[in-house]
Protein backbone atom coordinates (compact mmCIF):
# COMPACT_ATOMS: atom_id res chain seq x y z
CA UNK A 1 0.00 0.00 0.00
CA UNK A 2 2.97 2.23 0.88
CA UNK A 3 4.24 1.40 -2.74
CA UNK A 4 1.07 2.56 -4.49
CA UNK A 5 0.68 5.77 -2.25
CA UNK A 6 4.46 6.83 -3.24
CA UNK A 7 3.85 6.24 -7.15
CA UNK A 8 0.61 7.44 -6.88
CA UNK A 9 1.98 11.09 -5.43
CA UNK A 10 4.89 10.90 -7.83
CA UNK A 11 2.18 10.48 -10.81
CA UNK A 12 0.13 13.85 -9.31
CA UNK A 13 3.70 15.72 -8.85
CA UNK A 14 4.59 14.88 -12.71
CA UNK A 15 0.81 15.57 -13.58
CA UNK A 16 1.14 18.77 -12.17
CA UNK A 17 4.23 19.63 -13.99
CA UNK A 18 3.18 18.75 -17.50
CA UNK A 19 -0.03 20.83 -16.50
CA UNK A 20 2.08 23.91 -15.43
CA UNK A 21 4.43 23.51 -18.44
CA UNK A 22 1.79 23.30 -20.64
CA UNK A 23 -0.06 26.04 -19.92
CA UNK A 24 2.81 28.03 -19.09
CA UNK A 25 4.08 27.12 -23.32
CA UNK A 26 0.46 28.01 -24.57
CA UNK A 27 0.51 31.71 -22.64
CA UNK A 28 4.00 31.61 -24.26
CA UNK A 29 2.50 31.02 -27.95
CA UNK A 30 -0.46 33.00 -27.31
CA UNK A 31 1.58 36.34 -26.37
CA UNK A 32 3.77 35.94 -29.16
CA UNK A 33 0.69 35.73 -31.74
CA UNK A 34 -0.78 38.91 -30.25
CA UNK A 35 2.26 40.38 -30.16
CA UNK A 36 2.90 39.79 -34.44
CA UNK A 37 -0.51 40.54 -35.12
CA UNK A 38 -0.16 44.16 -33.28
CA UNK A 39 2.89 44.65 -34.63
CA UNK A 40 1.73 44.41 -37.82
CA UNK A 41 -1.62 46.01 -37.66
CA UNK A 42 0.77 49.47 -36.63
CA UNK A 43 3.31 48.88 -39.10
CA UNK A 44 0.50 48.82 -41.89
CA UNK A 45 -0.72 52.42 -39.99
CA UNK A 46 1.76 53.88 -41.41
CA UNK A 47 1.46 53.13 -44.61
CA UNK A 48 -0.58 54.62 -47.52
CA UNK A 49 -2.45 52.17 -49.77
CA UNK A 50 -4.35 53.81 -52.14
CA UNK A 51 -5.22 50.87 -54.16
CA UNK A 52 -6.41 48.93 -50.95
CA UNK A 53 -3.90 46.22 -51.71
CA UNK A 54 -3.44 45.47 -47.84
CA UNK A 55 -7.56 45.09 -47.62
CA UNK A 56 -6.95 41.56 -46.31
CA UNK A 57 -5.08 42.85 -43.30
CA UNK A 58 -7.72 42.38 -40.66
CA UNK A 59 -8.96 39.79 -38.74
CA UNK A 60 -7.02 37.20 -36.01
CA UNK A 61 -5.22 35.00 -38.73
CA UNK A 62 -2.64 37.29 -40.07
CA UNK A 63 -0.44 34.56 -41.79
CA UNK A 64 -3.09 34.46 -44.39
CA UNK A 65 -2.77 38.33 -44.95
CA UNK A 66 -1.28 39.39 -48.33
CA UNK A 67 2.19 39.52 -48.43
CA UNK A 68 2.89 37.74 -45.16
CA UNK A 69 4.40 34.34 -44.37
CA UNK A 70 4.48 32.65 -41.03
CA UNK A 71 6.50 29.66 -39.25
CA UNK A 72 3.74 26.98 -39.63
CA UNK A 73 3.79 25.58 -35.80
CA UNK A 74 4.26 28.68 -34.09
CA UNK A 75 2.66 32.19 -36.14
CA UNK A 76 5.90 34.04 -36.01
CA UNK A 77 5.95 35.56 -38.86
CA UNK A 78 8.91 35.11 -40.55
CA UNK A 79 8.83 37.33 -43.97
CA UNK A 80 6.88 40.73 -44.95
CA UNK A 81 6.74 40.97 -49.24
CA UNK A 82 4.83 43.75 -50.14
CA UNK A 83 6.77 44.37 -53.64
CA UNK A 84 5.11 46.55 -56.21
CA UNK A 85 3.76 43.97 -58.55
CA UNK A 86 4.76 47.05 -61.62
CA UNK A 87 8.24 47.54 -61.13
CA UNK A 88 8.85 47.52 -64.89
CA UNK A 89 5.80 48.03 -65.92
CA UNK A 90 5.95 50.45 -69.22
CA UNK A 91 2.17 51.64 -67.80
CA UNK A 92 2.80 54.52 -65.54
CA UNK A 93 -0.98 54.41 -64.10
CA UNK A 94 -0.58 50.84 -63.14
CA UNK A 95 2.73 51.51 -61.10
CA UNK A 96 1.54 54.72 -59.43
CA UNK A 97 -1.84 53.34 -58.59
CA UNK A 98 -0.06 50.14 -56.92
CA UNK A 99 2.81 52.11 -54.47
CA UNK A 100 2.63 51.71 -50.95
CA UNK A 101 3.93 55.20 -49.75
CA UNK A 102 4.01 56.51 -45.84
CA UNK A 103 6.24 55.78 -43.41
CA UNK A 104 8.16 52.99 -42.04
CA UNK A 105 6.69 52.17 -38.36
CA UNK A 106 9.76 50.96 -35.61
CA UNK A 107 6.73 48.40 -34.73
CA UNK A 108 8.47 45.83 -37.33
CA UNK A 109 11.78 45.24 -34.91
CA UNK A 110 9.03 43.67 -33.05
CA UNK A 111 8.78 40.95 -35.57
CA UNK A 112 11.90 39.26 -33.85
CA UNK A 113 12.11 36.25 -36.59
CA UNK A 114 11.71 38.01 -39.34
CA UNK A 115 14.08 36.98 -42.41
CA UNK A 116 12.71 38.04 -45.34
CA UNK A 117 11.47 41.88 -46.21
CA UNK A 118 10.97 43.05 -49.84
CA UNK A 119 9.55 46.96 -50.27
CA UNK A 120 10.88 46.99 -53.41
CA UNK A 121 9.41 49.39 -56.15
CA UNK A 122 7.00 51.16 -53.99
CA UNK A 123 7.40 55.34 -53.04
CA UNK A 124 8.58 56.39 -50.24
CA UNK A 125 9.49 59.23 -51.74
CA UNK A 126 12.40 60.75 -50.41
CA UNK A 127 12.05 59.18 -47.05
CA UNK A 128 15.66 58.50 -45.44
CA UNK A 129 16.23 54.72 -45.04
CA UNK A 130 15.02 54.17 -41.47
CA UNK A 131 17.80 53.05 -38.83
CA UNK A 132 15.42 50.26 -37.82
CA UNK A 133 16.58 47.82 -40.35
CA UNK A 134 19.69 47.48 -38.73
CA UNK A 135 18.24 46.02 -35.92
CA UNK A 136 16.51 43.39 -37.96
CA UNK A 137 19.58 41.13 -36.95
CA UNK A 138 17.50 37.80 -38.14
CA UNK A 139 17.09 38.92 -42.22
CA UNK A 140 18.44 36.90 -44.68
CA UNK A 141 16.84 39.17 -47.49
CA UNK A 142 16.27 42.77 -47.89
CA UNK A 143 14.82 44.57 -51.38
CA UNK A 144 14.43 48.34 -50.91
CA UNK A 145 15.34 48.63 -54.52
CA UNK A 146 13.23 51.41 -56.28
CA UNK A 147 11.44 52.49 -53.68
CA UNK A 148 12.41 56.03 -53.62
CA UNK A 149 14.34 56.25 -50.56
CA UNK A 150 16.92 59.05 -50.24
CA UNK A 151 20.05 59.95 -47.93
CA UNK A 152 23.15 58.23 -46.67
CA UNK A 153 22.40 54.53 -45.84
CA UNK A 154 22.65 53.81 -42.13
CA UNK A 155 25.81 52.13 -41.25
CA UNK A 156 23.97 50.04 -38.64
CA UNK A 157 22.97 47.64 -41.27
CA UNK A 158 26.38 46.45 -40.04
CA UNK A 159 24.50 44.35 -37.98
CA UNK A 160 22.86 42.48 -40.29
CA UNK A 161 25.42 39.70 -40.59
CA UNK A 162 23.38 36.78 -41.39
CA UNK A 163 21.97 39.15 -44.72
CA UNK A 164 22.61 36.73 -47.90
CA UNK A 165 20.68 39.33 -50.31
CA UNK A 166 20.90 42.73 -50.43
CA UNK A 167 19.51 45.24 -53.16
CA UNK A 168 19.58 49.32 -52.35
CA UNK A 169 19.57 50.04 -56.07
CA UNK A 170 18.04 53.40 -56.97
CA UNK A 171 16.44 52.08 -59.84
CA UNK A 172 15.21 55.46 -62.11
CA UNK A 173 11.09 55.19 -63.49
CA UNK A 174 12.43 56.69 -66.92
CA UNK A 175 10.79 54.20 -68.95
CA UNK A 176 7.72 54.67 -67.12
CA UNK A 177 7.51 58.36 -68.21
CA UNK A 178 3.73 59.65 -68.67
CA UNK A 179 2.88 62.91 -69.57
CA UNK A 180 0.74 62.82 -66.53
CA UNK A 181 4.04 62.76 -64.65
CA UNK A 182 5.22 65.83 -62.73
CA UNK A 183 8.69 67.04 -61.19
CA UNK A 184 7.62 65.47 -58.01
CA UNK A 185 7.80 62.43 -59.62
CA UNK A 186 11.15 62.47 -60.43
CA UNK A 187 12.76 64.45 -57.79
CA UNK A 188 13.57 61.20 -55.17
CA UNK A 189 15.79 59.68 -58.10
CA UNK A 190 19.27 59.01 -57.59
CA UNK A 191 19.74 60.50 -54.12
CA UNK A 192 20.85 57.85 -52.27
CA UNK A 193 24.42 57.18 -51.14
CA UNK A 194 27.34 55.73 -48.77
CA UNK A 195 29.72 58.18 -47.61
CA UNK A 196 31.86 55.09 -46.00
CA UNK A 197 31.65 51.80 -47.02
CA UNK A 198 34.03 50.12 -43.76
CA UNK A 199 30.67 48.62 -42.57
CA UNK A 200 29.63 46.75 -44.99
CA UNK A 201 32.93 43.88 -44.54
CA UNK A 202 30.34 43.22 -41.64
CA UNK A 203 28.03 41.53 -44.11
CA UNK A 204 29.88 38.10 -43.92
CA UNK A 205 26.98 36.33 -44.96
CA UNK A 206 26.22 38.45 -48.16
CA UNK A 207 25.54 36.51 -51.73
CA UNK A 208 24.43 39.14 -53.45
CA UNK A 209 24.52 42.72 -53.59
CA UNK A 210 22.82 45.09 -55.84
CA UNK A 211 23.30 49.14 -55.53
CA UNK A 212 23.23 50.52 -58.75
CA UNK A 213 22.71 54.03 -58.84
CA UNK A 214 23.60 54.51 -55.67
CA UNK A 215 26.24 57.35 -54.60
CA UNK A 216 29.66 55.90 -53.95
CA UNK A 217 31.84 59.13 -55.33
CA UNK A 218 33.27 59.43 -51.77
CA UNK A 219 34.56 56.12 -51.08
CA UNK A 220 37.32 56.51 -52.83
CA UNK A 221 39.25 53.55 -54.11
CA UNK A 222 38.54 51.55 -50.73
CA UNK A 223 35.22 49.37 -52.67
CA UNK A 224 37.26 46.56 -53.81
CA UNK A 225 39.57 46.08 -50.65
CA UNK A 226 36.01 46.16 -48.59
CA UNK A 227 34.03 44.39 -50.84
CA UNK A 228 36.89 41.59 -51.07
CA UNK A 229 36.13 40.52 -47.59
CA UNK A 230 33.00 39.18 -47.91
CA UNK A 231 33.83 35.44 -48.22
CA UNK A 232 30.70 34.03 -50.38
CA UNK A 233 29.97 37.23 -52.37
CA UNK A 234 28.36 35.49 -55.92
CA UNK A 235 26.93 38.71 -57.35
CA UNK A 236 28.05 42.44 -57.27
CA UNK A 237 26.34 45.59 -58.72
CA UNK A 238 27.39 48.48 -59.14
CA UNK A 239 25.74 50.49 -62.65
CA UNK A 240 25.85 54.17 -62.80
CA UNK A 241 27.84 54.85 -59.02
CA UNK A 242 29.68 57.61 -59.99
CA UNK A 243 32.73 55.62 -59.13
CA UNK A 244 35.74 56.90 -61.14
CA UNK A 245 39.66 56.99 -61.21
CA UNK A 246 41.43 53.71 -61.76
CA UNK A 247 39.64 50.23 -60.41
CA UNK A 248 42.27 48.81 -57.98
CA UNK A 249 43.80 45.96 -57.19
CA UNK A 250 43.02 43.93 -53.74
CA UNK A 251 46.04 42.91 -51.82
CA UNK A 252 44.61 39.27 -51.83
CA UNK A 253 42.40 38.05 -54.19
CA UNK A 254 39.07 36.40 -51.82
CA UNK A 255 36.21 37.15 -54.78
CA UNK A 256 36.21 33.32 -54.99
CA UNK A 257 32.69 32.98 -55.09
CA UNK A 258 32.19 35.78 -57.71
CA UNK A 259 30.02 34.98 -60.80
CA UNK A 260 28.75 38.30 -61.63
CA UNK A 261 30.42 41.69 -61.45
CA UNK A 262 28.83 44.47 -63.13
CA UNK A 263 30.54 47.94 -62.81
CA UNK A 264 29.17 49.86 -66.15
CA UNK A 265 28.34 53.34 -66.63
CA UNK A 266 31.30 54.53 -64.33
CA UNK A 267 33.56 56.81 -64.77
CA UNK A 268 36.33 54.70 -64.40
CA UNK A 269 39.81 55.86 -65.95
CA UNK A 270 41.92 52.98 -65.98
CA UNK A 271 43.43 49.69 -67.40
CA UNK A 272 41.39 46.52 -67.27
CA UNK A 273 41.45 45.45 -63.67
CA UNK A 274 43.98 42.10 -64.41
CA UNK A 275 42.85 40.53 -61.36
CA UNK A 276 39.67 39.40 -62.55
CA UNK A 277 41.36 36.41 -64.39
CA UNK A 278 42.53 35.22 -60.71
CA UNK A 279 38.80 34.78 -60.52
CA UNK A 280 37.64 31.22 -62.01
CA UNK A 281 34.28 31.56 -60.96
CA UNK A 282 32.99 34.34 -62.94
CA UNK A 283 30.36 33.48 -65.58
CA UNK A 284 29.92 37.77 -66.37
CA UNK A 285 32.23 40.88 -66.69
CA UNK A 286 30.31 43.94 -67.24
CA UNK A 287 32.47 47.14 -67.54
CA UNK A 288 31.17 49.24 -70.63
CA UNK A 289 30.28 52.64 -70.61
CA UNK A 290 33.55 53.41 -68.57
CA UNK A 291 37.32 55.02 -70.01
CA UNK A 292 39.19 52.08 -69.77
CA UNK A 293 42.36 52.12 -71.81
CA UNK A 294 44.89 49.91 -72.74
CA UNK A 295 45.27 46.00 -73.97
CA UNK A 296 42.08 43.64 -73.50
CA UNK A 297 43.91 40.99 -72.03
CA UNK A 298 44.43 37.49 -73.85
CA UNK A 299 43.96 35.74 -70.52
CA UNK A 300 40.15 36.95 -70.39
CA UNK A 301 39.46 34.12 -72.75
CA UNK A 302 40.38 31.73 -70.86
CA UNK A 303 38.29 31.97 -67.69
CA UNK A 304 37.01 28.60 -67.54
CA UNK A 305 33.08 29.59 -66.60
CA UNK A 306 32.82 33.17 -68.79
CA UNK A 307 29.64 33.34 -70.33
CA UNK A 308 28.85 37.04 -70.93
CA UNK A 309 31.88 40.05 -71.46
CA UNK A 310 30.48 43.39 -72.08
CA UNK A 311 33.55 46.06 -72.67
CA UNK A 312 31.71 48.14 -75.60
CA UNK A 313 31.53 51.94 -75.41
CA UNK A 314 35.17 51.94 -73.52
CA UNK A 315 37.31 53.78 -77.09
CA UNK A 316 40.16 52.93 -76.00
CA UNK A 317 40.81 49.67 -75.19
CA UNK A 318 43.04 47.86 -77.55
CA UNK A 319 43.23 44.04 -79.10
CA UNK A 320 44.04 41.76 -81.73
CA UNK A 321 40.15 40.65 -82.60
CA UNK A 322 42.00 37.31 -84.01
CA UNK A 323 43.97 36.89 -81.24
CA UNK A 324 41.44 37.41 -78.84
CA UNK A 325 39.30 34.83 -80.91
CA UNK A 326 41.91 32.17 -80.57
CA UNK A 327 41.52 31.65 -77.07
CA UNK A 328 39.35 28.58 -75.72
CA UNK A 329 36.49 30.98 -74.74
CA UNK A 330 34.54 27.59 -73.62
CA UNK A 331 31.14 28.77 -72.20
CA UNK A 332 30.66 32.03 -73.57
CA UNK A 333 27.31 33.05 -75.32
CA UNK A 334 27.62 37.18 -74.93
CA UNK A 335 30.77 39.09 -76.42
CA UNK A 336 30.56 43.03 -76.87
CA UNK A 337 33.95 44.71 -77.79
CA UNK A 338 31.46 47.59 -79.29
CA UNK A 339 33.69 50.99 -79.88
CA UNK A 340 37.06 50.20 -78.81
CA UNK A 341 40.36 50.08 -80.65
CA UNK A 342 40.24 46.62 -81.67
CA UNK A 343 42.05 45.53 -84.89
CA UNK A 344 42.32 42.05 -87.23
CA UNK A 345 40.29 40.01 -88.98
CA UNK A 346 37.69 37.36 -88.02
CA UNK A 347 38.58 33.71 -88.99
CA UNK A 348 37.80 33.17 -92.47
Amino acid sequence: MERISILGFILAILYFITTELACNGYTHMSNNIQSEQEALIDFKSGLKDPNNRLSSWKGSNYCYWQGITCEKDTGIVISIDLHNPYPRENVYENWSSMNLSGEIRPSLTKLKSLKYLDLSFNSFKGMAIPQLFGSLKNLLYLNLSGAEFSGTIPSNFRNLSNLQYLDLSNWQYLDLYSEDMSYDDFEYFNDLSIGNIEWMASLVSLKYLGMDYVDLSSVGSEWVEVLNKLPILTELHLHGCSLSGSIPSPSFVNFTSLCVISINSNQFISMFPEWLLNVSSLGSIDISNNQLHGRIPLGLGELPNLQYVDLSDNDNLRGNISQLLRKSWKKIEFLNFHRNELHGKFFS
